[in-house]
């Protein structure tokens, strides 16, 4: 089982709790459902495959996985089930964990629709409920009704439509790891991933890759051979195809190395992007292939995609731009941007320490001290720990005394770390919900204790656009917040975002040194890299964060730099790309 499967397996787990808490004998709390869903998410986000992890004896290193999780994925590993999982799961319907991955059918709604709509079995399942919908067989059931069955149906619809595509961080992992083991071959001279992977968008379909090298066979069995793989699809003379954990399917094409270059940029797309480049090569009586440029009779071939674009007259353009959206014309002009690199963040502001505080929404599990060590490591020059605001339940004088003890430990980690002489800076900040009424779910005397907030939308996604958008307004007009995080609440393969007046909310952003946020977390990738290319465009300044909740994630800042560079984003246009000292002057300027 893959980390998506597992997860998977962990929430179903919890779902069952949730329904049947009486399914075994072992206790069952909320906490022990929230630990399985925690270890989910944990999971979900690795960046290392879990069954590796187990591999070298290291389950229990895994944020958010304690000794029983730990103890029933060694079960897993070793025979492939869990009695236990089985047990609590063996009078629930299959086809019910299918209908939970439906947004807004939670644990309970999906065991009855999947009970009273006769949906059993996981196969299908999906499918029948959209027959359900469209035949008018939900809205019969009490609780349900005629708009519920509507939205339903839009949102299994919207699954279905997308189950086929990766999450850019997940297909990155698993090409990187194909490639890796590629490498080990040494027939390959050039190894490089295509389509809409090197473009780097925010979901991936099949995964391609490219070699170069002079033994092709050689090269093609290596890749058929794959230890991951789950079944050799076909294999040919200049091509192969395996298929992976998780239903993921790569490709593989070897050519010589002299076409290299232009099977790079003919493969690497887009559609649009090419298109465009051919017309503009056919006027210069051009023509463009695979295996080169053709010109009078003649093909010239090119070892890499610099070249090929030299020969066309324009610089080399980023694979992130290639969507004929400009990029051509200013290449011509030698006037692309420079884009932001990795290696221009200075710091992260949005992450989530295990600080004990009964919050809103999920808890970090890492101490503030890992994240700082970690973030040493990755030279930064600052932090900011934005735990979310406490549970609303929650009284104004408690808020007040845990908000201090947080900005108490914030001062002496930042006093530890000078005494050690290490150049990071800790920010106390905090993550807040945008309530429907656009206030925000903090105590006014609570943001005494704050360098900076975050303010976010949590849930209410539903509304029209002119109150969606004042509601977020209102919410950004505090003089503590800087950031508006995941802007759109994206979630890839699951919801749309949030319908929202983008020209007033810019507007309003750069007139109040308010700072947009394109958050890393593998399924958010937001903002969208179309509408940080519309914030670029009109100054309005961006930050790139990890939204952490567990310090191995921090190393996935490379995925929303890839989406600010889709925006067209340069070093100037990101505000985590600023010094300390020029950071901290853009914090406190109003």
């Amino acid at each position: 089982m893959n980390n998506l499967e597992i997860a998977k397996l962990l929430r179903s787990v919890a779902a069952a709790y949730q329904v049947n808490p009486a399914t075994s004998s072992e206790p069952t709390s909320h906490f022990r459902i929230v630990a399985y869903q925690n270890a989910a998410d944990a999971i979900e986000h690795l960046t290392s495959e879990v069954k590796d992890l187990w591999d070298d004896d290291k389950l229990r290193e895994i944020p958010g996985v304690g000794n029983t999780i730990a103890d029933y994925l060694d079960e897993l590993f070793k025979t492939g089930k869990i009695k236990h999982f089985e047990e609590i799961m063996h009078d629930l319907p299959p086809a019910m964990f299918e209908l939970m991955d439906v947004p807004g059918i939670g644990a309970k709604r999906a065991l009855r629709l999947s009970r009273e709509l006769g949906i059993t079995r996981a196969h299908g399942a999906l499918e029948k409920l959209i027959h359900a919908a469209e035949h008018g067989h939900i809205r019969n059931l009490e609780g349900f009704g005629e708009q519920l069955e509507k939205e339903i149906l839009l949102s299994v619809k919207t699954v279905k439509e997308r189950s086929k595509r990766l999450l850019l961080p997940f297909a990155t992992i698993v090409a990187e790891e194909v490639v890796e083991y590629m490498q080990k071959h040494p027939g390959v001279e050039k190894i490089e991933t295509l389509g809409s992977l090197r473009r780097r968008t925010a979901t991936v379909g099949d995964i391609d890759i490219a070699v170069a090298t002079n033994k092709p066979k050689e090269v093609i069995e290596h890749f058929a051979a794959y230890p991951k793989k789950n079944k050799l699809i076909e294999k040919g003379d200049s091509t192969s195809s395996l298929l992976l954990p998780g239903g993921v399917q790569v490709d593989l094409m070897v050519q010589p190395a002299q076409y290299f270059g232009a099977l790079l940029q003919h493969f690497t797309g887009s559609k649009h992007h090419n298109i465009a480049l051919r017309t503009y090569a056919l006027k210069k009586k051009l023509s463009l292939s695979e295996r080169g440029i053709k010109s009078g009779g003649r093909i010239e071939y090119f070892e890499n995609e610099e070249a090929f674009y030299k020969r066309l007259g324009m610089d080399w353009i980023p694979p992130e731009l290639r969507e004929n959206d400009g990029e051509i014309e200013l290449a011509l002009l030698h006037q692309l941007p420079k884009l932001v690199e990795l290696e221009d963040i200075k710091g992260d502001l949005h992450m989530h320490s295990n600080f004990p505080q009964e919050t809103s929404h999920d808890a970090g599990t890492n101490q503030m001290e890992d994240y700082a060590n970690m973030a040493v490591g990755l030279n930064y020059e600052y932090i900011g720990f934005t735990e979310h605001n406490l549970k609303s339940s929650t009284s104004e004088a408690k808020v007040l005394d845990v908000l201090k003890q947080k900005q108490e430990l914030a001062e002496k980690l930042n006093l530890k770390l000078k005494i050690e002489n290490l150049k990071l800076c800790i920010f106390n900040g905090l993550e807040i919900d945008i309530t429907p009424s656009g206030k925000l779910a903090l105590p006014e005397n609570a943001f005494t204790t704050l360098d900076y907030a975050i303010v976010s939308l949590h849930s209410s996604f539903r509304g029209t656009k002119a109150d969606q958008t004042k509601r977020v307004l209102e919410g950004l007009a505090h003089p503590k917040v800087r950031i508006f995080g995941h802007p759109t609440g994206r979630k890839l393969n699951n919801r749309e975002g949030v319908e929202l007046d983008w020209d007033k909310i810019f507007d309003y952003a750069l007139k109040h040194n308010k700072w947009i946020e394109i958050n890393s977390s593998p399924d958010r990738l937001d903002l969208p890299d179309t509408l940080a290319r519309q914030a670029v465009k009109l100054g309005v300044k961006l930050i790139v964060d990890t939204d952490s909740h567990e310090i191995s994630w921090l190393s996935g800042m490379r995925y929303g730099i890839s989406v600010a560079r889709r925006g067209w984003a340069e070093k100037k246009d990101v505000v985590n790309t600023l010094s300390l000292q020029e950071f901290e002057k853009i914090l406190h300027s109003t």
